[in-house]
């Protein structure tokens, strides 16, 4: 089996995750996370999430993989305990005291090493599994060749690896940009991203009142930002390289982006088990390509490629407006949460996991506010009822002026 791992930034992107495919997903908690700006989960939010995973029969995995300090142990203590009382499936760790400290407190919690660690090369994974460490997240630099060989000395212990979303700029994310621009650590969890920016260069003996834009040209710019990782058509190439798990990044995307890439890998990836060969590839990088992302790159997979890490362009937008999602569908009326404002006369577009209903378009008719009509849903997050075309189901998506490829 090939596991697909999907971030989930709140308990609303988790049920999404699940709902277009995702097998696991992995979540932060309000501390010890590498994602401080993200919603985040409370404890309650944490049990239950963890509880409506198992009800489907998936996995959640925590993140646990600041770098601590010793005014971190403590509730480190505390918070471990809690994860293993609330059965939460593994936790990603990558401080050795930490991961001390979890088998100490919390001796049945499975450990997974976050690739926040910088794990390259066999003999560090021989040193992890001897830890009773149960999976390594690889670090993204390494290509298919280095991942085969660590799979096939050391074929005991689980290996993940990232194939889709940003990638930082230095590497595995040991970066000190955001510490030195804002203060905010990145090894912390609060990076404010600064690689993205735009900058100017300014020669400050000569030239100080005369700031050099920096600017592309057929050799690239946004010399600190580097491209998007997608890796779908690879997914054979994977398989055999002894990985077990898909890795999507993204815990501070949006409910759109996380159903949109779980969708593409879960159809990929189920078509590969199916025939050995992803049969509607195209089809699926074309879904990729609707939401918000830099240029796409195979990164290292194949080698050393810093040609095609380093972007040449801006982010590409997304090419959707993301509508409402589908609560309940009853006689051919769904009742949905409002996202982006619609009105009669729209036309949109259903984003769903299943092929009959994926890429169905429809006119808006009347929309019902309670037992009112209205013409125009304008209320964020306010609950409308409308016709919706057969197939649709609780947990879709509807879009507005994006229309989904079709297989």
């Amino acid at each position: 089996m090939l596991e697909l791992l999907m971030p989930a930034g709140n308990l609303k992107k988790l049920k999404t995750a699940f709902h277009f495919g995702a097998d696991a997903v992995y979540v932060g908690g309000k501390s010890f996370s590498l994602r401080a700006y993200a919603d985040n989960f409370t404890e309650d939010e944490l049990r239950e999430g963890v509880s409506y995973a198992h009800s489907l029969g998936k996995k959640v995995y925590v993140t646990v993989n600041i770098f601590a300090k010793n005014a971190d142990l403590d509730a480190a203590r505390k918070y471990f305990a809690f994860l293993q009382n609330i059965g939460a499936d593994a936790v990603l760790i990558s401080d050795l005291g930490l991961l001390a400290i979890c088998k100490e407190v919390a001796p049945t919690l499975a450990i997974h090493i976050s690739t926040q660690a910088n794990t390259t090369n066999v003999e560090t994974v021989k040193f992890y599994k001897n830890l009773g460490v149960k999976r390594v997240v690889l670090a993204r630099e390494l290509g298919y060749d280095e991942i085969a060989e660590i799979h096939h000395t050391v074929p005991d212990i689980e290996l993940e690896a990232f194939v889709h979303g940003a990638m930082c700029m230095s590497f595995s994310g040991r970066c000190l940009l955001s510490s030195y621009f804002s203060g905010r650590s990145a090894n912390r969890g609060e990076c404010i991203q600064p690689c993205r920016w735009n900058y100017t260069i300014t020669e400050t003996e000569r030239h100080a009142d005369k700031p050099l834009d920096v600017e592309e040209d057929e050799r690239g710019t946004y010399f600190m930002n580097s491209r998007d990782l997608r890796l779908l058509s690879h997914i054979p190439e994977i398989a055999k390289a002894g990985i077990v798990s898909l890795k999507v990044e993204g815990r501070m995307k949006s409910e759109f982006y996380v159903a949109t890439v779980a969708n593409a890998y879960r159809h990929a990836i189920d078509e590969y088990l199916a025939s050995g060969k992803i049969k509607n590839e195209r089809t699926y990088n074309e879904w990729l390509e609707t939401v918000a992302h830099r240029t796409y790159t195979d990164a290292y997979f194949e080698g050393d490629n810093l040609d095609t890490i380093c972007t040449d362009e801006g982010q590409q937008p997304e090419k959707y407006v993301f509508t409402a999602v589908v609560k309940s569908v009853k006689d051919g009326k769904a009742v949905v949460e409002m996202r982006n404002r619609f009105k009669t006369g729209d036309e949109l577009t259903v984003l769903s996991p299943s092929d009959s209903a994926n890429g169905k378009m429809f006119v808006v008719g009347e929309i019902f506010d309670g037992d009112e009509i209205t013409d125009d849903a304008k209320l964020v997050q306010h609950v409308y009822s409308l016709a919706c075309p057969n197939g649709v189901e609780a947990g879709d998506l509807l879009l507005k002026d994006a229309v989904m490829p079709r297989r």
